[in-house]
C-alpha cells in the first residue's frame, strides 16, 4: 500500500422511512491517520416500496452520479436495517455509527443523541468516537420522530414547517399520556377546544424532549451534546431539548447540530468502511473489493 492512496467508500443507512447514502473519499497515511471527505450525498424516501431495490438503486445511482460508477467503490457499509441490502461488504452497528459520523461533525463531542422515525438513542462517546455506554427509548412511537410527523399530518402540515411554528408558541400544551395512541387523543381534545396549532407543536415537542433528556440523565451526559437524525434538523426540537436541560439540571450543556444531521449514520457508516478495508489490507486480507470477506458486526 502507498502513502495516502485513496479510496472509495460508500455507506448506507436504511431507515424506518428513509434510506440515506453518501460516497466518501478515504486515505490513510502509513502512520493510520485519516483523511476523508464526503463527496456525494443523496436520500430515498421508501414510500411503502421494498426497500431492497430501493437501497440498490441508490447505491448504484450515487456511484454514477460521481462518474466512479460500482467497480470504483472500494467498500460498500451498511447499518440501520441496513442488513438486507444485497451488496453490502460488511454491516455496522446504528450506534457506532452515529457515534461515528457524530464525531465527524465535531471532534469536541461527548454525547450524542440518535432521533430516528421509530426510536430515540443516547450515547455517550470518548475522543476518538468509540462507544462508551447508551441509552434509548422504548418501543412506544410517542418518543420519536414519526410520532411527531403522524400529529403533523393530523393538524395538516408537513413535516418540513412544524420546527418553525413550533418556535411561534406562546403558550404550549404537552399531552397528558407518554403513549402515542393517548397522546394522539389528546391532540385531537386539543383540537375541539381551540387550542392554537403552535401551542399544540410546542407541546408535541416538548413531549419528546422530555424523553430524551430522560435518557441523557440517565446516562449522566456530558457536553457538548450532538443531535444526529432526521430529526436533528428541528428547529423546534432543538430548542425544546435546550429549554429542558436548561430547566431539568444545574449542569450547563451545549447543543449542536449540522446542516445534514440526517446522513450521520451513512457517514459514520463509510468511515468504518473505510478503516475496516485498510486494517484488512494490512493484514494482508484484501486487494479487490470481490476480496474484502463480508464482515461482522464491528463494535465501538
Amino acid at each position: 500500500m502507498s502513502e495516502n492512496r485513496f479510496i472509495y467508500t460508500l455507506g448506507i443507512d436504511v431507515g424506518g422511512s428513509v434510506i440515506k447514502a453518501v460516497l466518501t473519499e478515504y486515505s490513510e497515511d502509513d502512520r493510520g491517520v485519516a483523511q476523508t471527505r464526503v463527496v456525494r450525498r443523496r436520500m430515498e424516501k421508501i414510500r411503502k416500496r421494498n426497500p431492497v431495490p430501493v437501497a440498490d438503486d441508490l447505491i448504484k445511482s450515487i456511484a454514477d452520479d460521481y462518474g466512479i460508477g460500482l467497480d470504483g467503490v472500494s467498500y460498500i457499509a451498511s447499518t440501520g436495517e441496513g442488513e438486507m441490502v444485497e451488496r453490502k461488504t460488511g454491516h455496522f452497528y446504528g450506534m457506532t455509527t452515529h457515534a461515528r459520523g457524530a464525531h465527524s461533525f465535531c471532534a469536541e463531542a461527548r454525547t450524542v443523541v440518535d432521533m430516528g422515525a421509530l426510536y430515540a438513542r443516547a450515547i455517550k462517546i470518548d475522543s476518538t468516537g468509540r462507544v462508551l455506554d447508551h441509552k434509548m427509548t422504548g418501543q412506544c412511537a410517542s418518543g420519536s420522530g414519526q410520532f411527531i410527523e403522524n400529529i403533523s399530518r393530523y393538524l395538516g402540515l408537513s413535516i418540513e414547517e412544524v420546527g418553525d411554528i413550533s418556535l411561534q408558541a406562546t403558550n404550549p400544551e404537552q399531552p397528558s399520556g407518554i403513549c402515542a395512541v393517548l397522546a394522539e387523543t389528546d391532540v385531537i381534545n386539543m383540537v375541539s377546544r381551540g387550542i392554537a396549532t403552535q401551542n399544540i407543536i410546542k407541546g408535541i415537542h416538548l413531549s419528546v424532549a422530555t424523553r430524551i433528556v430522560r435518557l441523557l440523565l440517565s446516562l449522566k451526559a456530558e457536553s457538548p451534546i450532538v443531535l444526529t437524525g432526521g430529526l436533528g434538523l428541528n428547529k423546534g426540537m432543538v430548542q425544546a431539548v435546550e429549554e429542558l436541560l436548561a430547566k431539568d439540571t444545574k449542569q450547563q450543556y451545549t447543543v449542536l447540530t449540522h446542516p445534514a444531521p440526517i446522513y450521520a449514520g451513512a457517514i459514520g457508516a463509510s468511515l468504518w468502511g473505510g478503516y475496516r478495508y485498510f486494517r484488512l489490507g494490512r493484514n494482508g486480507r484484501n486487494g479487490t473489493e470481490n476480496r474484502v470477506p463480508t464482515e461482522g458486526v464491528m463494535r465501538g
